[in-house]
Formats: C-alpha cells, sequence, structure tokens
C-alpha cells in the first residue's frame, strides 16, 4: 500500500567512505584475490627513463585534520612529456596510479619519475605537472587538482596563469624538501585552500 511522502524519513547520504576502498583497492582494504594486485599499483614499471621522484603530502579537513582514508588517483606524462600511447612514450611508465593515505597518519606517498613539460592545446608548453583526483569522506563529488614543482619554471604555465587569486598559486607547489623528494599537503578548506579544478 503506497505510503504519503511525509511518512518517509530522508535516507542518509553516502559520501567517499569505505565503499571506495572496497571497489578500487581491494587489496588496501584487506580483501585479498579480487585482482593479482590492485589496479594502478604504480605509475612506473623498472627501468623507467628520468628523475625517480617521491612525492609524500596529506588530505587536510577544514579542521587541520589528516584525513585517514583518502583515495587518490594520479596521471601524469613519463619524463620527456609524453603519455602512455603517444608515439616515443616510455613503455615503462603507465603514468596512472591510484593510493591511498596511511590508514594511521593519513600521510600519503607517490613513487613515480618527474614528469616532462607538456603542449597545451594552445600550443603553449604547460610546466611538468601532474593531476590528481581526490575521493573521501564528505567528498561527494571527486576532486581534480595539480601538482607542480618548485624547482620548475612555473611562469608560463597557462593553467596557473588563469588563477586570479595569484597568492593562491602556491597551493599548487610541492617543495623540494631533499634530492628527489617533495612535500604536497593538499586543503579542501579554510587557510591555503587548495586551488581544485572544475573538470
Amino acid at each position: 500500500m503506497p505510503q504519503h511522502l511525509s511518512n518517509l524519513t530522508e535516507t542518509a547520504s553516502q559520501t567517499g567512505g569505505p565503499y571506495v576502498h572496497i571497489g578500487c583497492i581491494p587489496s588496501f582494504a584487506g580483501i585479498e584475490g579480487v585482482y593479482p594486485q590492485d589496479l594502478g599499483l604504480s605509475p612506473i614499471q623498472p627501468g623507467a627513463l628520468g628523475q625517480q621522484i617521491t612525492i609524500t603530502g596529506q588530505v587536510i579537513d577544514g579542521t587541520g585534520w589528516a584525513l585517514r582514508d583518502a583515495l587518490i588517483e594520479s596521471w601524469q606524462p613519463d619524463s620527456a612529456g609524453r603519455f602512455a600511447g603517444q608515439p616515443g612514450a616510455d613503455p615503462a611508465v603507465s603514468g596512472f596510479c591510484r593510493f591511498a593515505a596511511d590508514k594511521d597518519s593519513g600521510e600519503f606517498c607517490l613513487t613515480t619519475v618527474k614528469p616532462g613539460a607538456v603542449p597545451a592545446r594552445t600550443g603553449q608548453m604547460q610546466a611538468p605537472h601532474i593531476s590528481l583526483w581526490i575521493a573521501a569522506r564528505g567528498i561527494n563529488v571527486g576532486l581534480h587538482t595539480r601538482i607542480y614543482f618548485e624547482d620548475e619554471d612555473n611562469s608560463a604555465d597557462p593553467l596557473l596563469a588563469r588563477i586570479e587569486q595569484r597568492n593562491r598559486v602556491s597551493t599548487l607547489i610541492a617543495r623540494k624538501t631533499g634530492e628527489g623528494a617533495y612535500r604536497f599537503d593538499i586543503r579542501l578548506q579554510g587557510e591555503g585552500e587548495t586551488v581544485f579544478l572544475d573538470i
């Protein structure tokens, strides 16, 4: 028998919660045997050309708390600026990685090769960067952003040039912490909020 809508209560909304990990990186979620290994385990294979780098960071919410259930995907070209499948691309660089924040510290780590500059549709060169997609609790639609590098010339990058609030450009720049090591924190809101892209 049909009920009047006033008798029904609203179902709680589901954000990126644990189901993202179960579906995308089941081994990380403690579910073995779904795949021989989780998809996107590394963006590079042994023998990849270029400088190997490690990027660490945290996804930080508006209260300053590091999210311990963040899942991140990264896409990038090889060290010569070619994407997988393009002529001359390094066969040891897929450019795709799917990784999660540590369950205890919220720290994430991406080991890859430093990407090369790539041409934009306008013909301008984009500074070396890595594209990111972030999902976690409280995020209903995945967030897109980029990682640029402080030891590269970012001055002519067409995307960075379009950011009107110039003080926010720095939120897309990874800081060098050592040889081949960078720090990049993603702030979801508040002071120092990371620039997110409407893609």
